[in-house]
């Protein structure tokens, strides 16, 4: 990375910024599918250069940019219900078809959001109870199907609880399917069973970080500095 960073006032990335982050490692001619939600702003940073053929449960490959306000189509809309639209080459299809494609090894990548993520790779994004997602939805064959399964997430939640944790408190999507996570302090990677430090915010300590994480980060070579861009 060569940009300087530029954080919140309270010393992290931004959640653009961790989009950012996360859409730099998607590689050219990748099949991405964008989970609900914040992992929809990848979209938005897309490496100059690089194609990217985005992919939505509801039946669209190849959908691009959000329209301009006042120029929205309501007949094209993502899983998430928000307006896009079309590259060339842009293609339409069944909602059974879609899930086809994901159940058959067809996406390179999909970017989730989590509650929690174990030190395993599991994977809890969704909850019961009056303030949770109703269901697990289709993310549940998202991580499954997916070659690489990619998080975007604050590195703690509101209350000051970690999100990396040494196993999920919170109902599972999925088992040892998570790659790699991108939070607001750090990119980490799960390998054997362990979570694997390889960037980190440059004002922030070793140390730090660890009390900030609910399971013990390793180290296998150089931790390079997480920086982002303004946005």
């Amino acid at each position: 990375m060569t940009q300087d960073i530029d954080t919140r006032s309270d010393g992290k990335l931004s959640n653009a910024q961790i989009a950012w982050r996360a859409a730099q490692d998607i590689a050219d001619g990748a099949y991405v599918n964008l989970g609900i939600g914040f992992p929809e702003m990848v979209a938005n940073y897309q490496v100059p250069g690089r194609e990217v053929i985005f992919h939505t449960e509801n039946g669209i490959l190849n959908f691009g940019a959000p329209p301009a306000q006042g120029q929205e189509d309501w007949d094209l809309i993502n899983a998430g219900k928000r307006a896009v639209t079309l590259n060339p080459g842009a293609a339409f299809f069944h909602h059974a078809d879609s899930f086809a494609m994901v159940r058959g090894g067809h996406l390179d990548v999909a970017i989730l959001g989590a509650y929690q993520v174990s030190q395993q790779g599991d994977l809890a994004n969704w909850r019961v109870g009056s303030k949770g997602v109703p269901a697990v939805g289709g993310a549940m064959d998202l991580v499954h199907g997916a070659k690489q399964v990619f998080v975007i997430t604050e590195h703690q939640t509101k209350s000051g609880e970690p999100k990396l944790v040494e196993s999920c408190a919170f109902p599972l999507t999925g088992v040892a399917c998570v790659t790699r996570v991108y939070t607001s302090h750090a990119v980490v990677d799960i390998r054997d069973g362990h979570f694997v430090l390889r960037e980190k915010l440059p004002a922030l300590s070793m140390e730090a970080l660890q009390g900030m994480t609910g399971a013990k980060l390793h180290l296998d070579g150089p931790v390079a500095d997480l920086v982002a861009p303004e946005l």
